[in-house]
């Protein structure tokens, strides 16, 4: 699959997310690297930032919180196509969730491992 057909894909989740959420998501922006990090290979996506819920007074002036999507390890992990997509959408909603200050544990019980 080649990156513009990935990024499509991120973008396709991105847009089945609802509205209602949407705008409510503040300071963050999403990314589609490569790769991740050395230390952790397999990894299909990261948020890095401060959650909404636990933005004060004090949050202010700050960059953007990050969400990134890792290409190579989506490809590596998925056996088709129709895999990817899939998980792509999940990742997304997984990292999406990160920004709303859902932990992973949570994330889990509800089926968006």
């Amino acid at each position: 699959m080649t990156r513009d057909a990935f990024e499509e894909l991120v973008a396709q989740a991105l847009d089945r997310i609802p509205p209602e959420l949407t705008r409510v998501m503040d300071n963050v922006a999403v990314f589609v690297e490569d790769e991740p990090a050395a230390e952790d290979p397999e990894l299909l996506g990261l948020y890095e930032g401060t959650p909404l819920t636990e933005r004060g007074e004090w949050y202010a002036g700050v960059l953007p919180d990050r969400i990134s999507l890792y290409m190579g390890p989506t490809l590596r992990y998925c056996a088709t196509a129709e895999e990817v997509v899939e998980e792509v959408a999940v990742t997304v909603v997984h990292e999406i969730a990160h920004h709303f200050g859902i932990e992973d544990d949570r994330l889990h019980e509800l089926g968006w491992g």
